[in-house]
């Protein structure tokens, strides 16, 4: 009998390399904050106030330049960058798991309560979260953990419905009909069965689901209802730079060359995630 050899895994084309390695370096960037950033973010300096990057004709104290307050770009980016990534982060965590549970619930109780959850569902849905955070930001105020939890908004319904979905077809099984015929506990095998093989289902999920609320706090903090002075953001200091177009495109443009950057390379490795992971895809 003749041997067929298996076609090898495809590796990792290279612009997701670039992508990856890029959100490794903001990651890094984030974790190390107070060790490689050469400046204060909040030290104001009036007197160096608008100066352009060194690319721009600029000085090396302020390879980046600096704001209209005199703070130095290069400090607020890092420190931006680390604001942005941490409450984005927290953000898609607990959208995650709210969504999850939800779901979880909804598929393994269904009937009236099956029926609450996704209608609350499609009451998230119908409503974007950018509207709702208006709302309970202008009602309750911008404390830090209100914003987080108003972040996490963002597309928790779609783990409700994912979590469901996949329950409800993991519950029919073969494997999970035999385990039951074995004696083991619903519990047991919601733990030990069910939630990790949907598991890999729920990582794409947050990959994806990460740029957004990256953009969604970004567009709060650049409105003014995010992130307050004398803390920063890139949403912020997108925001605080608008008014400087003309005069210093730096303050606003570096910012937002660096949320592009990220929702664009987050982007790129959720969609390679999920066609490495999703067995349906074809490769």
């Amino acid at each position: 009998m003749r041997m067929v050899a298996r076609a090898p895994r495809p590796g990792m084309p290279w612009p997701i390399r670039l992508a990856a390695g890029f959100l490794v370096a903001i990651t890094l960037v984030a974790l190390l904050a107070p060790l490689i950033a050469p400046y204060d973010f909040a030290t104001q300096n009036l007197a160096r106030r608008l100066r352009p990057p060194v690319f721009w004709g600029g000085e090396w104290a302020h390879p980046l330049g600096t704001d209209n307050l005199g703070r130095d770009i290069l400090s607020r980016l890092i420190y931006g960058i680390r604001t942005s990534i941490a409450v984005a982060l927290a953000g898609t965590l607990i959208g995650a798991v709210t969504g999850t549970f939800l779901g979880y619930i909804a598929a393994r109780f269904r009937g009236w309560l099956d029926e609450a959850i996704m209608m609350l569902v499609d009451v998230q849905a119908a409503l974007p979260a950018f509207f709702i955070a208006i709302a309970c930001i202008a009602l309750i105020g911008t404390e830090i953990w209100i914003f987080v939890v108003l972040v996490s908004l963002e597309g928790w319904e779609r783990y409700t419905k994912l979590v469901r979905g996949l329950v409800l077809s993991q519950m029919g099984a073969g494997y999970i009909r035999a385990v039951e015929a074995l004696g083991a506990g619903r519990l047991r095998i919601d733990l030990r069965h069910v939630l990790p093989n949907i598991a890999a289902p729920l990582i794409v999920q947050m990959s994806i689901t990460f740029p957004w609320v990256i953009l969604l706090e970004s567009t709060l903090s650049f409105l003014g209802l995010g992130i307050q002075p004398p803390g920063t953001s890139l949403g912020q200091m997108l925001g605080a730079g608008r008014n400087y177009l003309l005069q210093a495109w730096w303050i606003a443009v570096l910012p937002g060359a660096l949320i592009f950057l990220t929702t664009l390379s987050m982007s790129q490795f959720g969609d390679w995630l999920r066609d490495v992971l999703d067995p349906t895809l074809d490769r």
